[in-house]
């Protein structure tokens, strides 16, 4: 019986120390069961972490999810992100969930295989929600899987999430990816990331000096975003003067009253730091000693005497000495207290060093913005120039030749573009009815000015006053008519998707694709009438009869055939013109008369018949409007009226245009 007791002893001492340590590992969530996956034993190793779901804590878990190098740990990562991570409650095992289609249950799906494990009731699970601080996190511990993509796409992608969100950890994973990157266009927007995040994140001084050298001249909005806030400042207020320079990043000591500080701003510097009263504006203290009015008296003083500032102060301040009114400054007070402090502006970055340089690099930006400015005016105005000249070189051959003042020319620029619009109804392929439209155009509006000539102007030559009045008449009649073939609404004349965008050089300087064809298409039809006029016979001819056409009639030269041809030629071009147009602007029946004023200004101010001439009148006007609206950008119509004003002045210097043409022009 004695060896039974020593024995059941034996057996209690024992036993609880190994059912306590089988206990323990049962209990302990970071050792998992030897027969998990590696990425669920990862997840159970930093369980306690996920399960606390702390922005301060969480990172040590989504980091060695991130550098575990498993295959499932992205998918992993994303699902977490987008909360579709479970846990089960049982276990502690996390899963991916699908819905079952049986009410209240759902698929288990295991995160290393994506196979499903079981299907239970949902109530068992808890759905792991990250906050935004979290999700972030994830968020920049998948841009690592995405740079190292096979997919370019992917890893444009990862750089792109870094552009809208850099985070210092991204410095080292993009400094591991652009060697190993083997797209030359993905390899230096990385390499330009990686500049941008060491001004931000740098370890050493040096180092973001060195990348901030590196953007000088660079106009791209990246770099004065990163730039900027490393100029940021802070302002402080001390007591007394400041006689040598305080140690710290200051940036200037700032004087009450001066553009950088005003005085009641600096005054409210002194209130905000409770260093001095705060001060009482003048309706305000008239409100005060009218409602202490007693017996005639505001703090002693008759009302009778209150005719002054000073008087008023004075009795305030006994007012406020009884405790009547709360204190306020006086304008002698607050001139004092403004003496005897100091206001100075601090950079918030540290470094002086840093300050300087960014300083260094946006003040050279600034120059490059500039000429970057005046590059993009000039190709405006070149732009604008081009469509004057397109749209004035048939009336400068029909003017010029024949001296008609020709006011339905603005719908030959209309009906060009009308064609142009009739063609891609029948040919719905852009870039082929835009081929089409240009010679029909050319042709449509031909015969037009051929019959225009034949009908109206031949009968009206030498008589401008009877030709200015037919020609704007026929063009009400031909507006009109457009109205009636086509409507009020403006029709859409579509350009072809290769000429959609603009030609960019920087963030500043670009053009659209429309309007370097039109520019194309502007010196086309210089080098074209060049040809015709002085390599053909039809130029020869055209240009006898402009200088003499008595004497080119005696030579046998048919001048009425002349004029015809001459002011169909303008016609056509005119024609083209307006396909041009009405690739950017919108095509009604009112389109030509956005166009006739500058086209005739655009003839007399180059010199009326001459191509050379005219080329130079669509430059010079150009750019004055274009100078003009960049001076004052909110007001269109100054532009057109200052613009009026310059031809006025100008034809009375140069009554001839820039280039002057003699003979039938001359004359008249």
């Amino acid at each position: 019986m004695r060896w039974v007791q020593i024995l059941a002893v034996l057996v209690v001492a024992l036993a609880p120390p190994a059912l306590t340590a089988q206990e323990g590992r049962a209990l302990a969530p970071a050792e998992a069961p030897a027969d998990l996956g590696e990425i669920q034993a990862l997840l159970q190793e930093h369980r306690e972490l996920i399960e606390e779901s702390s922005r301060r804590t969480i990172a040590p878990a989504i980091d060695a999810l991130a550098s575990s190098g498993l295959p499932a740990a992205r998918e992993v990562l994303r699902n977490w992100q987008e909360k579709q991570l479970w846990q089960r409650e049982s276990d502690g095992l996390f899963f991916f969930v699908r819905e079952a289609e049986e009410d209240d249950m759902v698929h288990l799906i295991d995160i290393a295989t994506g196979e499903i494990v079981e299907t239970v009731d949902d109530g068992g699970l808890d759905q792991l929600k990250p906050n935004s601080g979290i999700r972030g996190l994830i968020g920049g511990a998948l841009v690592q899987f995405q740079l190292r993509d096979d997919d370019p796409a992917m890893r444009a992608e990862g750089l792109l999430a870094i552009e809208r969100g850099p985070e210092e950890g991204h410095l080292a994973i993009l400094r591991t990816m652009i060697p190993e990157e083997s797209d030359a266009t993905l390899a230096a927007r990385a390499e330009r990331l990686e500049r941008l995040l060491t001004i931000s994140f740098g370890q050493s001084d040096d180092a973001r000096i060195e990348a901030i050298a590196s953007f000088r001249g660079d106009t791209g909005v990246d770099v004065r975003a990163v730039l900027n806030p490393l100029l940021a400042t802070r302002r402080e207020v001390i007591a007394g003067e400041v006689a040598e320079r305080p140690e710290g990043n200051l940036a200037r000591e700032l004087r009450p009253g001066s553009e950088a500080l005003s005085r009641m701003d600096a005054y409210a510097m002194l209130v905000s730091a409770d260093l001095a009263p705060a001060p009482m504006d003048a309706s305000a203290r008239k409100s005060a000693l009218a409602a202490n009015i007693v017996d005639g008296r505001v703090g002693g003083i008759p009302v009778a005497e209150l005719n002054t500032v000073e008087a008023r102060e004075r009795a305030y301040i006994a007012l406020a000495a009884a405790g009547t009114v709360a204190p306020a400054a006086t304008e002698a007070e607050i001139d004092a207290a403004l003496d005897s402090h100091s206001f100075l502006e601090w950079y918030r970055a540290p470094s002086a060093d840093i300050t300087r340089a960014a300083e260094t690099t946006l003040g050279s930006i600034e120059l490059a913005l500039a000429a970057s400015q005046g590059a993009d005016l000039l190709l405006d105005a070149l732009s604008l120039a081009s469509i004057y000249f397109l749209a004035a070189i048939g009336l400068a051959i029909t003017f010029g030749v024949m001296g008609v003042i020709n006011m339905a020319h603005g719908e030959f620029i209309m009906m060009g573009a009308y064609t142009g619009y009739v063609v891609q109804q029948f040919v719905p392929n852009y870039t082929i009815s835009l081929v089409v439209a240009l010679p029909l155009a050319f042709a449509v509006t031909f015969a037009a000015g051929v019959a225009l000539e034949r009908l109206v102007i031949r009968w009206l030559y030498h008589r401008p006053l009877e030709t200015l009045l037919a020609t704007f008449g026929i063009s009400i009649a031909l507006q009109q008519l457009a109205k009636n073939i086509f409507g009020t609404q403006a029709r859409p004349l579509t350009a072809p998707s290769w000429l959609d965008g603009a030609l960019s050089f920087n963030d500043i300087i670009s053009i659209s694709y429309i309007r370097v064809a039109i520019f194309v298409l502007a010196l086309v039809f210089l080098a074209f009438i060049l040809l015709v006029l002085n390599r053909t016979r039809l130029g020869l001819e055209v240009r006898a009869v402009t200088q003499n056409p008595r004497m080119a009639a005696a030579m046998g030269i048919n001048t009425s055939r002349i004029n015809m041809l001459t002011f169909g030629l303008g016609s056509g071009i005119a024609g083209i013109a307006g396909v041009a147009i009405g690739l950017f602007a919108q095509v009604t029946s009112e389109l030509g008369q956005g166009y006739i004023v500058q086209s005739f200004m655009t003839v007399v101010v180059g010199g009326v018949g001459n191509i050379w001439g005219t080329l130079a009148g669509a430059v010079l006007i150009g750019f004055f409007q274009k100078g003009i609206e960049w001076l004052n950008p909110s007001n269109t119509l100054a532009a057109q009226t200052y613009m009026i004003l310059f031809i006025i002045l100008f034809i009375q210097v140069r009554p001839r245009g820039i280039v002057a043409l003699k003979g039938r022009a001359a004359e008249a």
